[in-house]
């Protein structure tokens, strides 16, 4: 049934009677996610399981806080989360390309370096105390000495060993040389020239005895001095672990719960027991080589603890987020520096990523920039589905010629990690990417609408007060506060809805604030919330100002009063970004004899979108099913929407342009004070649409412009009626009779507005009553159907 809507209806108004305080600093700010009862639950349903896969997307549009919301809501539970392991990379001293991971409890990895750092500074004093000491001289002089002793035994035999072959041994740069004597006295060439061939032979036959004596002896020499080097070694070696042993001992004490440690300790004595000599502050002898040697700083580089994760000032699980998502922020990179004109790296160069810092604990990821980067997305999924972080270059990802780089050992990974992204992109993810459900199973949605119950409006309030206090902002009256209360209704676009939308809703409350300090009030006034919304308005809307002064000055026709047959203004609205307004459009119908039926205009010059075609076409059925019971339908009709020279989209205007075709039918003028919207079935239902406050408001400002007669209004679907939240300009033109807001069912009952007469139903006889729109209609038809059945034999 068609009714004129009481004002009450048009906007549910809250009444600042009903809210229990006189200002917003008198109530406690909001404590917790607000109106996302479902996300929440599925948040702490993929928290808690710690089954394989199940990270959570979570879904919503944008500035409906659902960032904030979740990094909140992860913080409060991360709170009571066990806190995680540090981790650090050691140099691995059987493999220097490919270093060590050594977890740790939470803050002993920082404790650790400072460990190494320590041990190796007090070695480095203490080692050349050690060897320049009276003792280890002593000790190293005696050793020395005794093989000095035992090499003068052997040379001082084997010196009368060959004298008794007639030799003596003479000491020269190239060794030792036998020369031969003769009475007690080395031989001269001239004295060994002057001897017969005999005496020379014999001499030669003594030296070869003599060549095995001297090779013995030098082998004794060789032997004693081995000796003797392994004893200095051992020497050092003793003298190196009495300052050595004692303070690894204490480290391994110390961290005797890491095994990882503890071997690492040991490695590193084993290190610095081959590399006495540097500890010592000498420098060890090189082979020609064109690389040169590191100096100083780049070989103690070795000992150092390269600390990836400190957790030391951590309380509880961490909460990270990461926007720049590249490659090396999430999983960490390999850095590089100069040396000698080649870029060279080592353990103390891994720098770790988020993943890093978020192990054991939860990480939150937006979709888009994700997406942005494929080798990014491609090594979150191998991280989650192997449980490691892998630091490598970027670069052998995609396929490049690898270089001569570390391999550090992959840490495990246990994270939850959280997506945030539109609904969208969790479609196209979950049906072109087959990891995608094997890794995010559960899906949190954020709603963008809650109800509107006493509850949620008190938390509303309290969301304001809870801004107010963090932002220093003005406080807000409980009139102020109904305001925003009805605001998000309007922005929810339903009357038993607020929307959730709490970036916009701030914005609004910091506005208001702005407008309140500058009047220097003390509270936010109504006043201000009302100054505030038209000012943000004011900044969107400056193309439906240029589209009305179009529609004053005659440049767009739109008729606001008369009646027009087969013409009737539709309601439209257009979107530009985060503004959408509404205004009409006048739909026009003209009749013919033919058979072509009903034409779209906008579909022939194809302007017309999918919807809007479906439309028409459900117009046509209508129009089969209401009058071609005994006669076929045969006319020529077109419909456009003049002055439009963009597409046309939707079906919203598909009971417009049946009132035109109806009036054009029945030869029936229809109102231009009323406009018109709501898409039709095939039974001529009307059905709800969207944009209903914009476009009755369009109307409106056009009409008040214009200048309001009483006879103006619009016509919407009864469906719609939940969704109005009308600006008070328009509820006070109402209240006065000025404007009016009819609601309707069917078509019969919009006809009945426009045209003042009555639609007829059909009969027992098949007939329509006489008089009636629908009986015009008929019988229009079907003296169009004789016309062309007759035209056709005239011309036989």
């Amino acid at each position: 049934m068609a009714y004129e809507v009481p004002i009450e209806e048009l906007r549910n108004i809250c009444d600042p009677q009903g809210l229990n305080f006189s200002t917003t600093d008198q109530v406690e700010p909001l404590v917790g996610i607000l109106g996302q009862e479902r996300a929440l639950q599925a948040l702490r349903f993929g928290l808690t399981i710690q089954s394989d896969g199940f990270n959570v997307y979570v879904a919503g549009r944008p500035g409906t806080g659902r960032t904030k919301a979740v990094m909140s809501f992860l913080e409060e539970i991360a709170r009571d989360k066990p806190t995680p392991s540090d981790w650090c990379y050691v140099n691995n001293f059987r493999d220097p390309y490919r270093p060590k991971a050594i977890q740790l409890p939470a803050g002993q990895a920082k404790q650790f370096r400072l460990d190494m750092e320590t041990l190796i500074g007090e070695i480095r004093r203490r080692l050349p105390t050690a060897f320049e000491s009276e003792q280890y001289t002593k000790r190293r002089e005696a050793v020395a000495k005794a093989f000095e002793e035992q090499r003068q035994q052997i040379l001082t035999q084997l010196d009368q060993a060959v004298q008794q072959m007639g030799f003596r041994i003479q000491i020269a740069p190239a060794g030792l040389m036998l020369v031969p004597i003769k009475n007690g006295k080395p031989m001269s060439e001239q004295d060994f020239t002057s001897l017969s061939e005999e005496q020379r032979q014999q001499i030669f036959a003594k030296r070869i005895a003599a060549d095995t004596e001297v090779n013995t002896a030098m082998k004794q020499v060789h032997l004693a001095e081995k000796k003797s080097q392994e004893q200095l070694r051992e020497l050092d070696r003793e003298t190196a672990l009495f300052v050595i042993s004692p303070l690894i001992e204490d480290l391994k004490e110390k961290y005797k719960a890491s095994a990882d440690v503890v071997s690492y300790l040991e490695e590193v004595q084993n290190s610095i027991l081959q590399n006495l000599a540097r500890f010592r502050g000498e420098e060890e002898p090189q082979a020609a080589s064109p690389t040169p040697s590191p100096g100083a700083a780049t070989f103690f580089r070795q000992y150092e603890v390269n600390v990836m994760v400190d957790n030391s000032a951590l309380h509880g699980a961490p909460v990270l987020t990461e926007i720049n998502l590249t490659y090396h922020n999430l999983f960490g990179r390999i850095e590089r520096e100069a040396e000698f004109g080649a870029l060279v790296t080592d353990f103390t160069m891994l720098k770790a990523g988020a993943l890093h810092r978020a192990n054991g604990g939860y990480l939150v990821l937006p979709v888009e920039p994700l997406l942005d980067n494929p080798v990014t997305w491609d090594g979150l999924k191998r991280a989650l589905s192997s449980k490691q972080i892998t630091i490598e270059d970027v670069s052998e990802r995609l396929g490049a010629i690898p270089v001569k780089s570390v391999r550090p050992e992959p840490i495990p990974l246990y994270v939850k990690v959280i997506l945030i992204g539109d609904p969208h992109s969790y479609y196209l993810l979950y049906s072109l990417d087959p990891d995608f459900s094997e890794l995010f199973k559960v899906k949190a949605d954020f709603d963008v609408r809650m109800e509107r119950n006493p509850d949620n409006v008190r938390a509303y309030v309290a969301f304001i007060s809870g801004l107010c206090r963090k932002e220093g902002l003005r406080h807000f009256r409980r009139e102020a506060a109904a305001k925003i209360v009805e605001y998000g209704s309007a922005l929810a676009k339903d009357q038993r809805k607020l929307s959730t939308h709490f970036a916009q809703i701030a914005d609004v409350v910091r506005e208001a604030s702005l407008y309140a300090e500058q009047d220097h009030a003390e509270y936010v006034t109504a006043e201000h919330v009302q100054k505030a919304i038209e000012a943000r308005i004011r900044r969107s809307d400056m193309l439906q100002q240029h589209i009305r002064e179009s529609m004053l000055d005659g440049t767009l026709l739109i008729d606001t009063d008369g009646e027009v047959p087969g013409q009737v203004n539709g309601l439209s609205v257009l979107t530009l970004g985060d503004y959408q307004f509404g205004y009409p459009t006048r739909i026009t119908a003209t009749i013919g004899l033919g058979r072509d039926g009903v034409l779209d205009i906008e579909r022939e010059a194809k302007l017309g979108g999918p919807v809007h075609t479906k439309g028409v076409l459900i117009l046509s059925g209508y129009l089969t099913r209401q009058y071609a019971w005994d006669k076929p339908l045969t006319l020529s009709a077109r419909l456009v929407f003049e002055q439009s020279y963009q597409e046309v989209e939707g079906d919203s205007a598909s009971s417009a342009e049946l009132y035109a075709l109806l009036s054009a039918l029945a030869e029936l003028p229809i109102r231009q004070g009323i406009a018109v919207t709501g898409s039709i079935n095939q039974w001529g239902q009307l059905q709800a649409v969207g944009g209903i406050n914009e476009k009755i408001e369009g109307f409106f400002d056009l009409c008040a412009a214009k200048g309001l007669t009483g006879k103006q209004g619009v016509i919407i679907p009864q469906s719609n009626v939940k969704n109005l939240m009308l600006k008070e300009a328009v509820l006070e033109a109402v209240s006065k009779g000025l404007f009016h807001v009819y609601a309707v069912e069917n078509v019969d009952q919009g006809l009945e507005i426009l045209t003042g007469v009555a639609a007829g139903s059909r009969g027992a006889d098949g007939k329509f009553p006489d008089g009636s729109v629908h009986a015009k209609v008929d019988g229009r038809l079907r003296k169009l159907a004789e016309d062309l059945h007759n035209f056709g034999k005239a011309e036989d």
